[in-house]
């Protein structure tokens, strides 16, 4: 079956980058929306069994709004989306994803030109690609082609709800194919009500992203079930110890952070976002009602908000 939204709507260029990885290379796509030339670049992450097309709202925005011209890179990260799938599930983790953003910025960096160096490099994470940026804006010394200028960090912080890691283990990985797009888009849905309110047709758009063709005429969602095999390996005690780590990359951040907290979120407690706005680059925090793990940050006041910190002084 052909997999289309029910109007058209504008479409980003896709590209690719090869990226090694510790048995050899793979290439992982991104799409960008905007000025290939721009030197303001904003890169949008999305979280664990999500791709780079949830933007599509929120980049189109961005370039809209812009005084200045600017580029919204959107990476399907490896394992997703239009990217090919690693043959070692291991190393589905951040550093692997975190390496591989590096060889994406260089990239652009190239394109762009020597004599013209980025003036500015924003991130947009959610979840997953919250705790990506975190790595790279905390690292001190990454081959980074501009310092991470300001980050929005999408109801995710260094601490994770060990509650939160026993949901994601029993359903990441666990599908099966679907009858048509409605029926994977409902069922898209029952795993995602703490985004918080999507009208059905926003819904449906973000839903033909997440599918592939399967057989028989069926569709099955676009990711490797092997990126649930980490998940599902974690351990509490491996968990305290990763949160020790992202604590010391978290402190180390030098870029203007906002962190958006869905009130009801599961993920990320009330107690570690009140930390993180006095810790580190004490980000400025703005919790959402009616909101839990994650917002899509597609309605019009959820984009306003990332736009004003993005584009605003």
């Amino acid at each position: 079956m052909t997999l289309t939204p029910d109007a058209p709507s504008p479409s980003p260029q896709l590209e690719w980058v090869t990226c090694p990885h510790p048995e050899g290379q793979h290439r992982m796509a991104y799409w960008r929306w905007g000025d290939a030339n721009a030197r303001h670049l904003v890169v949008c992450a999305h979280g664990l069994t999500r791709q780079g097309r949830d933007f599509d709202r929120l980049a189109q925005a961005l370039v809209a709004q812009s005084p200045e011209p600017v580029q919204v890179i959107c990476p399907d990260v490896v394992g997703r989306g239009r990217s090919e799938w690693l043959s070692e599930p291991a190393l589905y983790q951040i550093p692997q994803y975190a390496g591989d953003m590096l060889a994406m910025l260089g990239q652009i960096q190239y394109q762009l030109g020597a004599d013209k160096p980025l003036q500015a490099l924003d991130w947009v994470g959610t979840s997953m690609g919250g705790l990506i940026g975190m790595l790279l804006a905390g690292q001190p010394g990454l081959p980074l082609p501009a310092p991470i200028r300001r980050l929005v960090l999408n109801d995710v912080g260094p601490a994770i709800a060990w509650g939160s890691v026993q949901r994601m283990q029993s359903y990441v990985g666990q599908y099966g194919q679907f009858r048509d797009l409605d029926e994977a888009a409902a069922a898209l849905w029952s795993l995602s009500t703490g985004f918080g309110p999507v009208p059905a047709d926003v819904w449906r758009e973000m839903s033909v992203h997440m599918l592939r063709p399967g057989s028989d005429g069926a569709v099955t969602l676009h990711y490797d079930p092997a990126i649930g095999v980490p998940v599902r390996a974690m351990t509490p005690e491996a968990a305290a110890a990763g949160e020790a780590t992202l604590w010391a990359l978290y402190d180390q951040i030098q870029a203007k952070t906002l962190l958006i907290r869905g009130q009801d979120s599961d993920l990320l407690t009330p107690e570690t976002a009140t930390a993180m706005t006095e810790r580190g680059p004490r980000a400025q925090l703005d919790t959402w009602p009616g909101f839990g793990h994650a917002p899509t940050l597609t309605g019009d006041d959820q984009i306003a908000v990332v736009a004003k910190f993005l584009l605003g002084d």
